[in-house]
């Protein structure tokens, strides 16, 4: 039998790279095998232990892996057309703020890491040992965190991130990224700040949801649910971001800045996998609340994430909001330019139709509303 068992070194390890990953003379974390292929960071034991872990919970339960529909996220916006459009204009900041915000969105991923872990054992009726739930706070989410936000001298997505847009604009004048944030976030009246509150309420919800069970235990299980829908969206924000960067005439180095999204993709698949397995495990199995009650662990979860996908989906599954934050902002950077209203009418001639229109994300919602496998 695979072993299901794991220590905190177990899963943080990384293989004996024979050579780091260096980026523009910004160490970071993973490395090259001899063949020199990128292999990921704390990647030793922990991809064949989550596979193990799946594999234990397909033998114990039919229960697919807890997800959502491709469709309820929107595609990018800018769209590639779009944003290619206005380089190829000369318009660069927009691009520049993007990668920016995507840097140091990917740096907040670090909270997993500073979530206070219940006695999970404590937590379910049901013996959790020999699964990805009991290993949470052995090396999971740490190894999550240290992903996204680095560790000690060892730079991690935020700064890779950030790498990129130095590449491919030539280390342009961006100040700091926080302020560039608080710009974003003000930008289309406030629309910015209501794109942030959205994805904060997916991982952050303001009141109880389920007060059967420990406040301590509902904060974790949101986190995760909150990280992986995240992280689901972060796939598309690649998608993007390779396109741009590996086909716009307008910037530099495109075989190197689209190589490193490739390794930070690479990085992010664990992420998914561990917190789907995980949350399907608890799902499956039956909590003890507060009063000493049995749970199902579906009528646990089922509310958390119902939660974190109407907080994420005024956020990312109708682009309403992030769309009129770019509009105001790249109306900012036009400001002057005696070309703005033709500028302005091109770059929305090449916008795509949104594919979900709010009577499906409704229709979507509700089914999440009647259970959540899909």
């Amino acid at each position: 039998m695979d072993q299901l068992d794991y220590t905190y070194d177990e899963i943080m390890a990384d293989h004996p790279f024979a050579e780091p990953l260096v980026v523009q003379d910004l160490h970071c974390h993973g490395g090259y095998d001899e063949d020199g292929n990128y292999i990921p960071p704390r990647m030793l034991n922990r991809e064949r232990a989550i596979k193990a872990w799946h594999e234990k919970l397909q033998s114990e339960t039919n229960r697919p892996l807890l997800d959502c529909p491709d469709d309820m996220f929107a595609d990018f916006y800018p769209n590639v057309a779009q944003t290619k459009y206005l380089l190829s204009e000369g318009i660069r900041q927009p691009l520049i703020d993007i990668l920016t915000q995507i840097g140091t969105v990917e740096g907040f991923g670090a909270i997993i890491g500073q979530v206070q872990i219940p006695d999970l054992q404590k937590l379910f009726v049901e013996d959790v040992r020999g699964t990805a739930t009991a290993h949470l706070g052995k090396g999971l989410f740490e190894a999550h965190a240290r992903d996204e936000a680095g560790f000690e001298d060892i730079s991690g997505h935020r700064d890779m991130w950030y790498a990129v847009r130095d590449i491919a604009f030539e280390y342009p004048e961006c100040g700091d990224p926080m302020q560039m944030m608080m710009k974003q976030m003000q930008g289309g009246g406030g629309k910015g700040g209501e794109a942030m509150a959205g994805m904060a309420s997916a991982v952050m919800p303001q009141n109880r949801i389920v007060p059967e069970i420990s406040k301590q235990a509902e904060i974790m299980i949101s986190r995760m649910t909150g990280l992986l829908l995240i992280e689901r969206l972060a796939f598309q924000t690649f998608s993007w971001a390779k396109e741009v960067l590996g086909s716009s005439e307008d910037l530099a180095h495109p075989e190197d800045t689209t190589r490193i999204v490739d390794f930070i993709c690479a990085d992010e698949y664990p992420h998914v996998d561990y917190t789907q397995v995980a949350l399907t495990e608890m799902q499956s199995r039956t909590f003890i609340g507060e009063d000493g009650q049995r749970i199902p662990g579906i009528d646990v979860i089922e509310p958390i994430w119902k939660n974190s996908m109407k907080g994420m989906f005024g956020f990312s599954g109708k682009r309403s909001t992030r769309r009129d934050m770019i509009i105001s902002l790249l109306n900012q950077d036009l400001e002057g330019n005696r070309r703005k209203d033709e500028i302005l009418r091109n770059f929305h001639d090449l916008e795509t139709p949104d594919v979900m229109p709010e009577v499906h994300q409704e229709a979507n919602l509700a089914a999440a509303d009647r259970g959540m496998t899909y």
